[in-house]
């Protein structure tokens, strides 16, 4: 009890430093595996949660295989243990919407989004490549997610799982989870591993471990802008919980930590990355993304990187690069005058290869983005992306740091609790966690209104703004969806 009490009067410390909520962009609840399965039997039979069965069993199948047996197939380790076992209220918490509602004054938390746990896999994992199976999975998934929230939405928001396979599956997910289920917040599939169609020409029984990474954005056999489209429709904001674990370099056989960090980082700029170059963000400019997981670490880093390779190879910068600019007669008297013997022997030859080069059907590579200035990378990578991050990353900081971020700007930095996980020892000291940075002096009370409130408000409520109608929030947030659209 005197610990209970000790992290009581921490929370109690915070909010009365802070004059707003605390709105949790990145909550997880942990489905009960049993009831997913009666509802996958009623949505499309008992042979059908059959085959989920065993497609869980064969993506955990690291662990009934020896060390030499996944070295021989470089089968890498997945996660164990993923959720909390000592605090037995807390993992209760995670499975049990109402009790996760109880607690939320206890938590110091005033509104939370709340997303899948086992769910997230039926549209990320490469094994469910089986239509029928993915697509009957994330239909059960959703309905019951639907109905074990309902009547929490005051302070809980569920996000449905969408498959994204073919932008048909998705967009057929997306009315269902919306019009009929109401929700308000959807997980899209940040990715899908495709088969190499030349390897699967010859090869088809290699269909699994032969593929490509499609990002949907760029070099997709499909077009998704469809799947945009709905989504501004239908009012919700695409978010990613995207990580490529498993995949390439991170296919540890014998450390699943090896796998794991940093993998959401790298899955979310891999589909932040393909919309910024697939133009999307220029074409559907107000649509909000939100990237969850993984941190903001990432962000900083491409987006000062895109300014500086736009100056560089951009429709323009690229033309100073041309072989056919190399002055030859130049080239040859600096070889004859600097050169050794044998590069001087040489100069006729390498000067000839100095002019050649390959170069692919397009030399713009930000043809999409419609692109003229450097302030436009800003206008089109700023406003629209949203990073979700564990409360415990000091990395958070840097997104509002005006001096390093080009034009001063502050990246959209989100507080996730990430509630439910691993990595979540004690619900109570989430809250405390996220506001450690403010006490080290590396975040001022700015940056953390921005982080655990202002952003997630903008990420739902910039995409619809009846989002946060009828939660604890409602007028806080209106405040902040007043201001912004007063400042546009």
């Amino acid at each position: 009890m005197l610990a209970k009490r000790q992290q009581d009067v921490t929370v109690a410390k915070i909010l009365q430093d802070i004059d707003h909520p605390i709105v949790d962009a990145d909550a997880h609840h942990i489905e009960p595996i049993q009831v997913i399965l009666e509802h996958l039997a009623e949505v499309a039979g008992p042979a059908m949660a059959d085959r989920f069965i065993a497609q869980l069993k064969k993506a955990r199948r690291a662990f009934q295989m020896t060390l030499d047996e996944r070295r021989q197939e470089r089968v890498g380790i997945p996660v164990w243990w993923p959720m909390p076992t000592e605090q037995t209220l807390d993992r209760a918490t995670g499975m049990l919407p109402a009790l996760m509602f109880d607690r939320m004054d206890e938590l110091g938390l005033d509104f939370s989004v709340v997303y899948p746990g086992t769910g997230m896999m039926v549209i990320s994992l490469p094994g469910f490549h089986d239509d029928e199976l993915r697509r009957a999975a994330a239909r059960a998934f959703n309905i019951y997610a639907s109905g074990a929230f309902a009547g929490l939405g005051e302070r809980l928001a569920p996000a449905a799982v969408i498959p994204m396979h073919t932008p048909e599956e998705a967009i057929a997910e997306l009315e269902y989870s919306v019009n009929e289920l109401g929700f308000k917040v959807v997980l899209l599939a940040g990715d899908v591993q495709r088969p190499i169609p030349a390897v699967h020409d010859k090869y088809p029984e290699l269909d699994e471990v032969a593929t490509y990474q499609d990002c949907f954005a760029i070099d997709s056999d499909y077009d998704y802008d469809p799947v945009w489209q709905k989504c501004l429709e239908l009012k919700v904001a695409p978010t990613f919980h995207s990580g490529p674990i498993g995949w390439a370099t991170r296919r540890s056989i014998s450390r699943h930590q090896y796998n794991q960090i940093g993998g959401f980082a790298e899955g979310g700029e891999a589909i932040c990355k393909a919309l910024f170059f697939g133009g999307v963000t220029r074409r559907f400019p107000d649509l909000r993304f939100g990237f969850l997981e993984g941190g903001v670490g990432w962000a900083p880093s491409l987006y000062a990187r895109l300014i500086e390779h736009w100056e560089k190879r951009g429709a323009e910068g690229i033309q100073h690069l041309d072989p056919a600019r190399l002055d030859v007669e130049v080239m040859a008297e600096m070889i004859e005058g600097y050169g050794g013997e044998k590069t001087r022997r040489l100069r006729d030859l390498i000067t000839a290869d100095a002019t050649w080069g390959d170069h692919p059907e397009e030399l713009d590579d930000w043809r999409d983005c419609e692109i003229t200035q450097k302030s436009d990378i800003r206008d089109l990578f700023v406003p629209p992306f949203f990073f979700g991050c564990e409360g415990d990353d000091r990395m958070n900081a840097i997104a509002f740091d005006e001096r390093l971020n080009p034009f001063g700007a502050r990246l959209n930095a989100m507080f996730g609790s990430d509630l439910s996980h691993f990595d979540v020892k004690d619900m109570r000291l989430v809250v405390h966690e996220a506001f450690e940075p403010v006490e080290d002096g590396i975040m001022d009370l700015r940056d953390f209104r921005d982080f655990a409130f202002e952003n997630a408000v903008r990420l739902h409520g910039g995409t619809n703004p009846e989002f946060f109608v009828g939660t604890s929030v409602e007028s806080s947030a209106a405040e902040v969806l007043a201001k912004d659209q007063a400042n546009r």
